[in-house]
């Protein structure tokens, strides 16, 4: 089946950590032959307009991808964010950490579609641990709240969307994609990483 891309739709994909825990960039490790962050973006690719990764250009320029480096350095996840809105083209985008292996096409469809219709500023996954801000959908106008709340020396996610109108997609409706309950997993150890080896690999 090809699916049709949605328009005025870009894609983000949050490559600025330093992988500490995991010992190794996170970012470059592979599954089933492909490294993590290629694997987001060929997995976003079909959907949206354009597939950009906010990291270095340097440590990335072999994956052939569009890499731009964060505005300021060592913000955290909500540079990140910041940096996205403001080169953005397009009115809503689909922000995503690179540590999340067990996204599925489904559910980005569901998830964009969600925000397409929706008159919020932010759509957010809400799971057992909270709101899930790094695979979300923000509207281009959440850009000067953002960057308020940076000025402001803030550094969470969430508290940077405080002023933006937030929309929570509850565990019952995300959970239809994901009944296991990884969808928002993260990979940030060594234990981690054998976990979606063993998972995504076994599928093949």
């Amino acid at each position: 089946m090809i699916v049709t891309k949605f328009q005025n739709v870009n894609a983000f994909i949050l490559a600025g950590g330093c992988s500490s825990r995991m010992g190794s960039d996170k970012a470059l490790l592979e599954l089933a032959g492909q490294p993590l962050l290629l694997r987001a973006a060929c997995l976003f690719e079909p959907l949206v307009v354009s597939v950009t990764v906010i990291g270095d250009p340097v440590r990335y320029a072999s994956l052939g991808l569009v890499v731009v480096p964060d505005d300021v350095f060592a913000l955290g996840p909500l540079g990140g964010i910041a940096t996205a809105l403001r080169i953005t083209s397009a009115e809503w985008n689909l922000i995503v950490g690179c540590d999340l292996p067990y996204l599925t096409t489904k559910w980005l469809e569901f998830l964009i579609s969600r925000a397409l219709s929706s008159r919020a500023d932010a759509l957010l996954p809400d799971s057992e641990r909270g709101p899930e801000p790094l695979c979300a959908m923000y509207h281009a106008r959440c850009a000067p709240l953002v960057n308020s709340a940076i000025a402001r020396g803030v550094r969470k996610v969430t508290d940077g969307l405080a002023g933006c109108v937030v929309e929570k997609i509850p565990p019952a409706e995300w959970k239809a994609f994901d009944s296991g309950g990884c969808l928002f997993k993260n990979m940030n150890s060594p234990a981690d990483y054998a976990e979606a080896r063993a998972r995504l690999e076994a599928k093949l």
